[in-house]
């Protein structure tokens, strides 16, 4: 008897277990238990159809998966943890994700994904850890990360990240630390970290940041790491973060900062500033609960100048870490144990028995000693300033480059001075200099090797000068210049061929010259690889060639006060991630449907106002097309801005389609479409939507959902002139009815736009 229940038990386990295998993909181990589903390096090109729904863990390392499709895990809704790390994933789909509701840990490290689409996380709800380390990670799209509400932790350590944008991380309210150490980071838009308020600590070490980033850091960071970056110099106030407790500012350049440096930062309680240039330090005033500081490593030189620190330190409470450099007989010496007697001046002026009498008492209570005044070497008519390692010979009538600057001079000021010519190596000795200025110096002509040795140099003004041309080998020597400034010149072409030097050139300016056209040949994509602003304002531009401007990480584009007819679309097929676009004050006649489609996704900012008497039309048909319904799910959904002030729109019944859209897409997007009457007189400067004019329109109100006709094209009625004597606004009204659609019009059913009396 006791054998019947043994053997139901036998045969209920069988069928359990034959049950598990069929769920179980062939090439993988399932463990029923723990609900876990393990295929590591089995060569899988796409993620195993027969994964049992209940999984709850699943890894998929070391395989092949290339592309995540829309619905790649739509069999497994209940994971928790998902692993793809190694599965050279070069792309993740949009909607990849959007069943995983439940999953709380996404590892996709060690692959090659390029860019973060926007929404490429949809669906990860409740995801607390994402790791994209040592990915190929190089753009963050806008809205990457806006569903990721309840992320803890975000890894882009070892990617290839060289600029944050504003709101790159908007919608993560709970993220508690981000990692973007190992990237090649030089530049943080303002806002980059805005909306963290819950972030706490940020890793930015081993990057190219060459000053830190006061603007960009948010209050609520605790622990920040910035170890490995070129940073020479912290002034004032540099570190302004209430709430910041550890600071790591080792293995960097620092050569000197300032004793205010971290006056806003009064909760400090650890900086290690170990493995820097520093040979003297000052006092550190604002932290009032500074426990440790980490000087190991630095070329620390103990003498009676660092007495003040050393009783300040002792005064507070403050362990010093590190040792002295020299003199000879302190050398290795812990700076901890030092005593005032041992920190001695022997020079001028220096009193040896003065020294022997003082004690620790005398010493501590007394002023802190000043930073010696060093006697520096100068150009004649120059001024020098080694504190903060600034020089200027600002309009003193120099005709050639002065020499013999200090060696680690930052700054260099010479604008306003008479050069005419600047030959090869003319600032030699220069290698620290990060800033150099020579704007209105009536420069003609730049010699090739001009700043040769100039390794550090990240900002150049060369503005208001006499500039035509510039060789290929003007930049060369200066390989780290960021951001160049070539405003009010005389340049006939896009100097491409001379900026082939400056791979990590950022920001061009180019205002106010003589460029009449961009050709292909030596532009942006293979000259400038990483160039994120282009200003081209009031030039004479009247055609810009197909890849002239292709770029992919163009973001800010302004073509305004040109001669271009047209809107440059062909030209702008390949600026997929443009956010600001510039085209006022030019006279542009036509605005095709599709004008602004290749940069659809990542437009935020478009500026069309000013375009001169044949606007009209254009803006019509723009708003037609752009804001109909089928053209919200793709075109421009991501506009925050249509700047269409001071363009001739004659405010009348024809112009109603535009008011409707303003008013009822600036209410439900939150687009703000700025637009103003040009015609009548009497209506001229008034905005758009707030004209009552259109009140009187048939039409002017419809029903709840009503269906309004919008036609891609633009309208073939030619409006009555302002300017025509003794006729009313009535009149023109009347003249000025909208065309009726056709019958193949109304047989094709065109795009409809939706509006109701609420929105109006």
């Amino acid at each position: 008897m006791r054998s019947l229940p043994a053997a139901v038990v036998l045969v209920t386990l069988a069928v359990s277990l034959h049950v598990e295998a069929g769920k179980c993909p062939r090439v993988c181990s399932c463990d029923a238990a723990k609900l876990a589903v393990t295929c590591v390096g089995k060569n899988l090109t796409e993620v195993p159809p027969t994964i049992d729904e209940i999984t709850v863990k699943l890894d998929l390392r070391i395989n092949n998966l290339q592309v995540l499709p829309r619905g790649a895990f739509v069999l497994t809704p209940y994971l928790t943890h998902l692993n793809l790390q190694r599965c050279n994933i070069i792309k993740v789909k949009e909607g990849a994700f959007r069943t995983l509701g439940r999953v709380v840990s996404l590892n996709l490290a060690y692959n090659k994904i390029d860019i973060l689409y926007q929404e490429a996380f949809d669906g990860l709800s409740s995801l607390k850890e994402l790791h994209l380390d040592h990915n190929r990670v190089e753009e963050i799209q806008p809205g990457a990360f806006s569903q990721l509400g309840f992320l803890n932790m975000l890894a882009l350590t070892r990617n290839q990240l060289v600029y944050i944008p504003n709101m790159a991380f908007q919608g993560l309210h709970n993220i508690k630390w981000l990692r973007l150490s190992h990237n090649s980071l030089n530049n943080l838009a303002p806002e980059a970290f805005a909306g963290l308020f819950t972030l706490s600590r940020l890793s930015l070490d081993h990057n190219e940041l060459q000053f830190f980033p006061t603007q960009t850091m948010t209050r609520e960071v605790t622990h920040l790491h910035m170890s490995h970056n070129p940073i020479t110099y912290l002034g004032e106030e540099s570190v302004s973060m209430a709430k910041l407790t550890h600071l790591r500012l080792d293995h960097m350049s620092l050569q000197d900062l300032s004793d205010k440096a971290l006056s806003r930062a009064p909760l400090l309680s650890h900086l290690d500033l170990s493995h820097n240039q520093l040979r003297y330090l000052e006092p550190i005033s604002g932290p009032k609960q500074l426990a440790t500081l980490n000087l190991t490593a630095n070329p620390i030189y103990c003498n009676c100048y660092m007495r003040p620190l050393r009783a300040w330190a002792k005064l507070g409470g403050v362990k010093l870490l590190g040792t002295c450099a020299g003199p000879a007989h302190l050398s290795e010496e812990p700076l901890q144990v030092l005593t005032p007697l041992d920190l001695r001046c022997r020079g001028r002026g220096e009193a040896p028995k003065d020294e022997l009498e003082e004690n620790d008492e005398s010493t501590t209570s007394s002023p802190p000693t000043a930073k010696p005044k060093q006697k520096v070497k100068c150009p004649v008519n120059c001024d020098c300033d080694i504190e903060v390692l600034h020089a200027t010979c600002e309009g003193r009538g120099h005709t050639k480059v002065p020499r013999g600057f200090p060696a680690k001079l930052q700054l260099l000021d010479l604008r306003s001075n008479h050069f005419h010519f600047l030959p090869a190596n003319s600032f030699p000795g220069s290698s620290h200099v990060l800033s150099l200025h020579l704007e209105f110096c009536k420069i003609h002509e730049i010699e090739g090797g001009a700043f040769q040795g100039m390794k550090n140099l990240f900002y150049l003004y060369l503005s208001d000068n006499d500039l035509t041309s510039l060789v290929p080998g003007t930049f060369a020597g200066a390989p780290e210049l960021t951001y160049l400034h070539l405003e009010g010149n005389r340049l006939g072409l896009f100097p491409g061929s001379a900026l082939a030097p400056l791979q990590n050139l950022f920001v061009l300016h180019l205002e106010k010259n003589a460029i009449s056209k961009l050709e292909p040949a030596g532009l942006l994509s293979s000259v400038t690889p990483k160039l994120r602003e282009l200003y081209l304002t009031n030039n004479t531009i009247t055609s810009i060639a197909k890849g002239a401007l292709d770029s992919a990480h163009m973001g800010i584009l302004h073509l305004d006060s040109n001669q271009l007819k047209e809107v440059p679309t062909h030209a702008l097929s390949q600026v997929p991630n443009l956010e600001e676009l510039n085209l006022s004050h030019n006279s542009v006649r036509w605005v095709g449907p599709n004008a602004f489609h290749p940069m659809s996704q990542s437009l935020k900012r478009l500026y069309l106002d000013h375009m001169g008497p044949h606007f009209p039309e254009p803006v019509l048909a723009l708003f037609k097309f752009q804001m109909s319904r089928d053209a919200l799910a793709g075109p421009l959904t991501s506009l925050e801005v249509v700047d269409l002030q001071e363009n001739p729109l004659m405010c009348d019944c024809p112009l109603l389609p535009l008011r409707r859209s303003v008013q009822s897409f600036t209410g439900i997007n939150g687009l703000q479409v700025i637009a103003t009457c040009g015609h009548p007189p009497e209506l001229r400067g008034q905005k758009v939507r707030d004209v009552q004019v259109f009140m009187s329109c048939p039409h002017s109100s419809s029903p709840p959902n009503e269906e309004v006709f919008v036609d891609p094209r633009p309208p073939k009625v030619r409006r009555p002139k302002a300017k025509t004597p003794g006729v009313k606004a009535e009149s023109l009204k009347a003249k000025a009815k909208p065309p009726k659609p056709t019958k193949s019009q109304r047989q094709r059913k065109p795009a409809t736009l939706k509006v109701t009396k609420k929105t109006l």
